[in-house]
């Protein structure tokens, strides 16, 4: 911006006193005043506008950056991935191929040809809780009547004679 002191200012003033006139000078200045406003608005937003694309480029190119990045881990997983499946495939075509050979048994593994179903009844409604903890803590499975809890639990008959 142009640099104005204090004696440039004064001399501005003198000047448009003696050419303007005392009665137009107030008008002049607020007009002059406005347009400045108007000129350093003009100029902060501009400057504003271009702050906002440069920050757009920035951001576009961090964005390919980003992106280059996240394609990169992809395919270094997936190269990973494959030869881990590759050597995974070969090791368990060599291990089945050792137990074939062993009669079914290689390391203490056997073979099982296919999978069986384990033939669960979907008919019936299973509990919750399983059956080890209903025993453990005393869960009652069956109902009882009050009598047959009450000789359940009574203390065995002492003999008289004794």
């Amino acid at each position: 911006m142009i640099d104005f002191g204090f004696d440039k200012i004064a001399l501005i003033g003198a000047v448009a006193l003696i050419v303007i006139g005392p009665e137009k000078l107030p008008r002049v200045a607020r007009t002059v005043g406005a347009l400045i406003g108007k000129a350093q608005r003009y100029v902060a937003d501009v400057k504003a506008e271009v702050n906002r694309s440069i920050e757009l480029e920035d951001l576009k190119k961090m964005k390919t950056e980003f992106e280059d990045a996240a394609r990169n881990v992809e395919r270094t997983v997936s190269t990973e991935m494959q030869q881990t499946a590759s050597d995974f495939s070969s090791t368990w075509q060599t291990a089945t191929e050792a137990t074939a050979a062993n009669g079914g048994t290689h390391l203490g593994l056997t073979l099982s040809p296919q999978y069986r179903h384990p033939k669960k009844n979907w008919r019936l409604k299973r509990g919750a809780l399983p059956h080890w903890y209903k025993q453990k803590t005393g869960v009652r499975g069956k109902a009882q009547s009050g009598a047959a809890r009450v000789a359940r639990f009574r203390p065995p008959k002492q003999s008289a004679s004794a």
